[in-house]
């Protein structure tokens, strides 16, 4: 997982990434911090998606760059597009289910 600490490193990661996950949250959200160990598992079966993490409070850029209005977070990019969005109560099976079928269908093409 990489920390990414400036807009422009997250725009770096976005770029150079071919899936690229954006996990944005704030220290100080009991949400954001029970939601990242599940998402790492989660991650975990899929390689080719790189993992990073962006403290809101710390990038304020991000949340006008992103749109991004609450924590956390989670978006999912694809050669720099985005497919997947989701925010403050993930519900992990649907983002399961997402995620399975766009990289099911990027690994077939």
């Amino acid at each position: 997982m990489a920390n990414l600490h400036s807009i422009e490193e997250i725009r770096s990661f976005v770029a150079e990434n071919k899936w690229a996950f954006l996990y944005v949250s704030q220290q100080n959200c009991s949400v954001c911090h029970s939601v990242l160990p599940k998402l790492k598992q989660l991650l975990a079966q899929y390689p080719d998606i790189q993992l990073g993490e962006v403290d809101g409070e710390e990038v304020k850029a991000v949340s006008a760059e992103y749109q991004i209005f609450s924590a956390p977070t989670l978006l999912l990019f694809i050669d720099g597009k985005e497919f997947i969005r989701e925010g403050r109560f993930v519900q992990f099976q649907k983002l399961a289910f997402d995620i399975e079928r766009l990289y099911t269908f990027e690994t077939e093409l």
